[in-house]
């Protein structure tokens, strides 16, 4: 007599392998989604600490008046529309504030470290550049 079909030992190892592939498919489909995520909030740091920088150049350059007794992690001066105005790193909240007018903004969220390092011109009195370094951190991963 020729039976034809599986039996129910075939039907369970069956069972059990694409039960393995399937575990192994939503393991690497929950990675690829954690990863994601986590790319995408380092992406918004970086992006954010970007913009800050931009607008911390434009205006250092053209800025004037610097006040040279500023600690490392404070630039303050004035803009060229003669706006008093702060860039300061404060470690408590790890957060970069932009200070106009005795008025705080947020400039930058996340932040690990900002310095600002400042070369003074050759009487001493103003600075020849300022060299700013920005270090945010998501998770655990930072960039400087």
């Amino acid at each position: 007599m020729n039976k034809r079909g599986f039996t129910l030992v075939e039907c369970l190892i069956g069972l059990a392998i694409s039960a393995i592939l399937l575990a192994a498919v939503a393991v690497a489909i929950n990675a690829s989604a954690v990863n994601y995520g986590e790319n995408e909030d380092m992406f918004r740091a970086i992006n954010g600490a970007r913009q800050a920088l931009a607008r911390m150049t434009s205006q250092i350059r053209t800025g004037r008046d610097f006040d040279i007794t500023a600690p490392a992690n404070r630039c303050s001066f004035f803009t060229s529309a003669n706006v008093d105005t702060t860039y300061e790193y404060r470690s408590a909240d790890q957060k970069l504030y932009l200070t106009q007018n005795s008025t705080d903004y947020v400039l930058c969220d996340n932040v690990t470290a900002a310095t600002f390092t400042k070369m003074l011109n050759d009487a001493g009195d103003d600075y020849k550049s300022v060299q700013i370094s920005l270090t945010v951190r998501s998770g655990t991963v930072s960039r400087t």
